[in-house]
Parts: structure tokens; C-alpha cells; sequence
């Protein structure tokens, strides 16, 4: 049997250092780029495992603010989440930094410089082949996340859509309501 008092002291050290993390991706410059690659590597494994923490550990609230967005939303958000998980399972193993962010502004203005404003680049599908159908099926699945929530957005984009869903979820299965106010009636 679990602790919860554990589990929740553990979410909040991992919210927080997400949070720390992504808040820290727009005050890394363009010119910086081992930073840069680092920051946004570090960013991807902070939300993923807020993400698979909320998952595993609070699945009704999870599903429950997933269930409290519009459809199109709810997609965006589970694509968004998909996508980040399989540039964890790859980054670093058979692909680099490089073969998924495209390290230049897609545009140009006061943003330009830093690295919020690069985009993630399309990468082709992976080699499964050596993977159980199951692991095929679920690679796959999430290639075509990234792909369609990943590729051609920005960092600020992804990480801010990501994080703003976890960190709503992670303030609701924290939340331990006051029995002070229902010892007053």
C-alpha cells in the first residue's frame, strides 16, 4: 500500500522542477545551443514524468481534467503528451538533439533569439521491427502524435501547452479540501 502523503510530496518536488525547467527555456539564448539542447532535453523528461506520475498515481483526476476540455482540446492535449513521450524514448538513443528541434526561429522578431521560438522538426518513422506488435503498435502511435503535435510548433508552444495541463492536474489531485470549514455548520 502506497503513502500518500509520499506520493503527493513527491509530485509536488516533480511539478516543481518542471516548472523551474520550462520557466527557464525562454531565458536560454539561440547562441547557446549545448544549453539550449539541454534545457529542452531536461524539459521533455520533467513533463513526462509529471505526466506518467498524474497517470499511474491520480487517474481519475487526470481523466477528469481531460474530460472537462473541449474534444479538439483533449486531442491536442493526449497528442501533445504522446509526442513528448516518444522524443523521451528516442532522444539520445538512436536520434540527437538535432533531429528533432530545428534550432532557428520560424519567424523573426523579439523572440527570434531565443529558444522558445525554434520548432520541432518531422522525423521519419522509426525502425520497429525488432519491437513485440504491442511495442510496434504503441512506437507508432506515438510517431504519429509527434507528428502531428510535435512537428512545425514551437518550443514555447509544446512545453507551455504541457506543462499548463499538468499543472492544473497535479492542483486538483494535491488538493486536500479544509475540514475546518465543515466543523463551523
Amino acid at each position: 500500500m502506497s503513502d500518500p502523503t509520499a506520493e503527493v510530496s513527491a509530485l509536488s518536488w516533480s511539478i516543481g522542477a518542471m516548472r523551474d525547467t520550462t520557466e527557464r527555456l525562454p531565458r536560454v539564448r539561440a547562441w547557446d545551443r549545448p544549453r539550449a539542447f539541454a534545457v529542452i532535453s531536461e524539459a521533455v523528461w520533467w513533463v513526462t514524468i509529471v505526466d506518467a506520475t498524474l497517470v499511474r498515481h491520480h487517474p481519475d483526476t487526470y481523466d477528469g481534467v481531460l474530460a472537462g476540455q473541449t474534444p479538439a482540446e483533449r486531442r491536442l492535449l493526449e497528442g501533445t503528451l504522446a509526442g513528448l513521450r516518444f522524443v523521451r524514448n528516442r532522444m539520445g538513443h538512436e536520434v540527437d538533439h538535432v533531429d528533432f528541434i530545428h534550432p532557428e526561429a520560424s519567424h523573426r522578431g523579439p523572440d527570434a533569439g531565443r529558444i522558445t521560438a525554434w520548432t520541432w522538426r518531422s522525423v521519419p518513422e522509426p525502425t520497429v521491427a525488432s519491437l513485440s506488435p504491442r511495442g510496434q503498435a504503441w512506437e507508432m502511435t506515438r510517431h504519429q502524435a509527434y507528428q502531428t503535435q510535435l512537428a512545425g510548433h514551437t518550443i514555447e508552444e509544446i512545453f507551455g501547452r504541457a506543462a499548463a495541463f499538468l499543472e492544473l492536474t497535479t492542483a486538483k489531485a494535491t488538493f486536500v479540501p479544509d475540514d475546518s470549514t465543515h466543523a463551523a455548520r
